[in-house]
């Protein structure tokens, strides 16, 4: 099996990432793979690209994109000025789910943290994701917090 290679998204890269994020049952209720290219889509895309503070990624192996995150970086005054890194919308494609590729992701992630200098890593994941709970938190990650979203 060849080695998996993480890279900055680019815009022909929206279709896989659509695909992956629509492929579970909360992924299901909210993004329609059908129209990848829909403007919502590549808008998304192009504000997040432009920004020097974010960061979509893919996991390609043998030239497919196999896995996604988008990584977000925050200035903050608490913790002294501290600088986190956000993690977001982490999906594996059904076929490499359960090989490690999930945790390689991860640690690169935090790799980038590290190299932005920030003081922490944090993540939501939706409270019915059990099984993506263990997994952060064998990857060292603690609920130390309770987060909350008002949908508009």
């Amino acid at each position: 099996m060849t080695e998996p290679v993480i890279r900055r998204a680019t815009a022909a890269d929206l279709p896989a990432i659509i695909t992956m994020l629509a492929d579970d049952a909360l992924g299901r209720k909210r993004e329609d793979p059908t129209i990848p290219l829909d403007a919502r889509y590549t808008d998304a895309f192009h504000a997040i690209d432009s920004d020097p503070n974010q960061l979509l990624a893919v996991v390609e192996r043998a030239g497919e994109v196999v896995g996604t995150f988008q990584l977000t970086f925050l200035p903050g005054l608490s913790h002294r000025g501290a600088w986190r890194g956000l993690v977001e919308a982490v999906r594996i494609a059904q076929s490499e789910r359960s090989g490690g590729l999930g945790a390689t992701l991860m640690q690169w992630a935090i790799g980038q943290c590290r190299e932005r200098g920030c003081r922490m890593v944090q993540l939501t994941t939706d409270k019915s994701r059990t099984d993506a709970h263990r997994f952060y938190e064998r990857l060292g990650f603690r609920a130390t917090h309770e987060g909350m979203k008002l949908v508009l």
